[in-house]
């Protein structure tokens, strides 16, 4: 193993490491400064038991029951080598079903080789026009310095002439609609395949823009079971998802900067746990408490600073980092630095509104 590598095993403990996926990486990149979970994900850290073992557990993720029907769902659609989903697509994408098209699973091999399978397959599809689907195929993309590995539901190439990534979601189109939250998530996750995807055929010297950023979306119609394919363009969260990835930093500069005996074995005590994740810096924002697992240790760890407030007024009050300052500067109690001069401009003038407006407010 390389240093890095060891000192990530060391981190996480004696426990496997967890894999990234696109929800992962989604998040991820939703907040690319917290270097927090950035160590934490990069090493494989299972976020909801050290949640848990610190007294702060996860309050979201899909129940049981919303897992079990997703894959029901699924298995449904795939059923008969795919032969309905295929119909969706084409019907989706304006293309007549008919012809032959092969059906590939690959489910059954283990991480090496259905990554060099999907790899050579998928490759093999730029020079080859005939329709083929692809089940569970294993892309990667680069994060922050390592390689992580991603599995879409499906792989549709050459339908249409291009490569389309298939995504299958139990929450239910009612009347032609579905839930807004749901569908950006699904449209961020999915342009993490679509990244992946064209940066697949790019190494292979192929066209990357073979990959289409219309994504193919697959959920049941009006709570019932029946399947119905709609086009999602994730143009903008590829956009989006470059920038942020760029903005990373690297994971072994990111080790650079945290303490050598630093760990969050599970078997360590919570007061060590917990000492152990404040040396490590984090970027809180009221969004994380949707995408993170450790987000309630990190709102209580910034509680009373202006950074738990959100990222507007985080920005809008650089360099004034507690709640105490801020109220302190708006009061006129305190000068502030030069740096702060903007920021206690804004907070005075936001008091000085404030106090005219409750002065005229009725009693």
């Amino acid at each position: 193993m390389t240093t890095t590598e060891q000192r990530l095993a060391a981190i996480r403990g004696d426990v496997p490491a967890r894999r990234h996926n696109a929800r992962t990486i989604a998040a991820l990149t939703g907040n690319p400064g917290c270097a927090r979970r950035a160590v934490l994900d990069g090493a494989g850290v299972d976020k909801p038991r050290l949640a848990e073992r610190i007294g702060f557990p996860t309050r979201f993720g899909q129940s049981r029951f919303a897992i079990s029907r997703g894959n029901a769902f699924e298995v449904q659609v795939k059923a008969d080598g795919g032969a309905e989903l295929l119909r969706l697509v084409a019907e989706r994408l304006g293309v007549p079903p008919g012809g032959p098209v092969t059906w590939t699973d690959l489910n059954a091999d283990d991480l090496t080789q259905r990554h060099e399978r999907s790899r050579d397959l998928l490759t093999a599809c730029a020079d080859d026009p005939s329709p083929a689907l692809f089940d569970h195929p294993l892309l990667s993309l680069d994060v922050a310095g390592a390689r992580v590995y991603l599995e879409p539901d499906l792989v549709a190439a050459r339908l249409a002439g291009r490569y389309h990534v298939v995504e299958i979601k139990s929450f239910p189109v009612v009347d032609g609609q579905a839930d807004p939250g749901k569908v950006a998530a699904a449209a961020i996750q999915s342009a993490v395949y679509v990244l992946a995807l064209r940066e697949l055929l790019a190494a292979a010297g192929h066209d990357p823009e073979l990959v289409s950023a219309d994504v193919v979306l697959v959920c049941p119609r009006d709570f019932a079971n029946q399947p119905v394919a709609s086009l999602v363009d994730v143009r903008r969260q590829l956009l989006v998802l470059r920038r942020q990835l760029a903005r990373m930093a690297r994971l072994d500069a990111l080790l650079a900067a945290v303490p050598e005996d630093f760990t969050v074995d599970p078997t360590a005590e919570p007061a060590a746990l917990v000492a152990a994740l404040r040396t490590v810096e984090a970027h809180y924002a009221p969004e994380c408490l949707a995408a993170c697992e450790l987000a309630f240790f990190c709102r209580d760890e910034a509680r009373g600073h202006t950074a738990a407030l959100g990222r507007p007024v985080r920005e809008a009050l650089g360099g004034v980092a507690s709640v105490a300052e801020a109220l302190a500067l708006a009061d006129g109690d305190h000068a502030g630095t030069p740096d702060q001069a903007e920021a206690a401009a804004l907070l005075r003038a936001a008091a000085r509104l404030r106090a005219e407006a409750l002065a005229g407010a009725p009693t």
